[in-house]
């Protein structure tokens, strides 16, 4: 029988029935550490074993081991201190609307059918719960960055987009959130209202310009409209690339060379990539190694990609993973995310790291640490935020999870954990458990 206590500390909204856990196990004035203030973390587990208290400060980490010197005081004996999680890939107006309108048929053709019928009838009040609600989970879970996918479209122009600029402010205490305004067919004469529609979501603030050439009716060309709006605002790129498990798609290759062409290596990503992982070896190494080269990071998305792909039937059914092992031999920035949450696209997901690094675990093939990495340091690259190594100077963006090791947090995912942003503890969740034999 288990017990959960859970805070997420923010300026307004207080999630579920919370409670002052946080408060309860810190000594000092401040439950959390105040805005810049020092928080020494005590008895912490380091990824390499150590045990060390860990002081914050400004920030960032200001100290492995030593004294706090009147600091507030959080006692986390028994828990491995770890990078925080970054989300690479999410799409926050589109969470928690698996059971409003399910997915007939589980597939990628299913999803956007229904989601395109249902588009028109969500209301600004609506995305902004739906997304209130994801944001606080992924909080709660240990992410203190993520990057959210908004479509922007004739049907609902930039309301959406507008939403959750609003929420990227109103979260900013304990989350880096950056909005992608997801735009397309860009192409030719018949892109031009979703090419204005771009423009008008980047001046309105949209980190990252997003969109779909892969189903674009000219590929390349609509490639050169993504980069060159990302060139003329100053933005990152992120593209969903090749999200079909069909060997004759690979509008990757396209990516890389304009990418290369435009001098823009190490601000675009490409998401998905799956037909990547349905090329022969020697391809799937020229095409990683290509990546590597122009600096486009590959993102892969494994829970909604294994959900949505290899629905044919029958048997040797193709698996929507990217060309893991080509992309990490060739030295490619190669980041994992969740993607959707519990909506027609994903009938699952918890915006959970860990949930995430596991499946890279069991579907990937990687090691904890790699995958852990993926969610984490790679992630970080992806959002072109500092790392995080858990070194004096580093950024604050931190989880602490009870466990032993990485193996054990990434295996058993305890929700027990503290979350720390910019040097402040913004979510703690406290979990006791106590077995009953006859």
């Amino acid at each position: 029988m288990a017990a959960q206590k859970t805070q997420v500390s923010r300026r307004a909204v207080m999630v579920g029935a919370l409670v002052a856990a946080g408060a309860a196990a810190c000594t000092g004035g401040s439950a959390t550490g105040s805005a810049g203030g020092r928080l020494l973390l005590r008895g912490t587990t380091l990824p390499d074993g150590r045990r060390a208290d860990v002081l914050l400060d400004q920030g960032k980490i200001a100290a492995i081991g030593g004294d706090g010197g009147g600091a507030d005081e959080l006692d986390l004996t028994g828990y491995l201190l770890l990078p925080s999680g970054a989300e690479t890939h999410a799409h926050l107006d589109k969470a928690f609307l698996g059971r409003r309108v399910p997915n007939p048929t589980g597939d990628l053709a299913g999803a956007i059918e229904v989601m395109s019928a249902l588009a028109p009838t969500m209301t600004d009040e609506d995305v902004r719960e739906r997304a209130s609600r994801g944001i606080e989970l992924a909080v709660r879970h240990g992410y203190t960055a993520i990057r959210t996918h908004v479509d922007v479209n004739a049907k609902n122009g930039t309301r959406p987009l507008k939403v959750l600029l609003d929420l990227r402010q109103q979260y900013a205490d304990i989350v880096d959130l950056q909005v992608v305004a997801f735009v397309g067919p860009v192409s030719g004469a018949a892109g031009a209202r979703a090419r204005e529609l771009l423009d008008e979501g980047l001046r309105m603030g949209a980190d990252v310009v997003g969109g779909l050439p892969y189903a674009d009716p000219d590929p390349a060309q609509a490639v050169r409209e993504y980069l060159a709006a990302a060139k003329e605002y100053g933005r990152l790129v992120d593209l969903h690339t090749d999200e079909t498990t069909d060997a004759s798609v690979l509008s990757l290759r396209e990516l890389i060379a304009e990418t290369a062409r435009a001098g823009m290596g190490g601000k675009v990503a490409a998401s998905h990539c799956v037909s990547l992982g349905q090329q022969d070896p020697e391809t799937a190494d020229l095409v990683a190694k290509d990546a590597a080269a122009a600096g486009v990071a590959v993102i892969t998305l494994p829970q909604t990609n294994l959900y949505l792909q290899g629905r044919e039937g029958g048997v040797r059914v193709p698996r929507g993973l990217t060309a893991i092992d080509a992309l990490r031999r060739a030295g490619a920035v190669l980041a994992g995310g969740g993607d959707n949450w519990r909506d027609p696209f994903n009938a699952v997901g918890r915006a959970d790291p860990f949930e995430i690094a596991s499946l890279l675990v069991a579907a990937g093939h990687l090691d904890t640490a790699a995958a852990y990495a993926a969610v984490s340091d790679q992630a970080r690259t992806v959002l072109n935020l500092p790392p995080v190594g858990l070194r004096p100077g580093d950024p604050a963006e931190l989880l602490a999870i009870r466990a032993a090791d990485l193996d054990e947090a990434v295996a058993g995912a305890t929700e027990d954990r503290a979350v720390f942003h910019r040097g402040r503890l913004v979510a703690r969740t406290q979990v006791t458990t106590a077995l009953h034999r006859a």
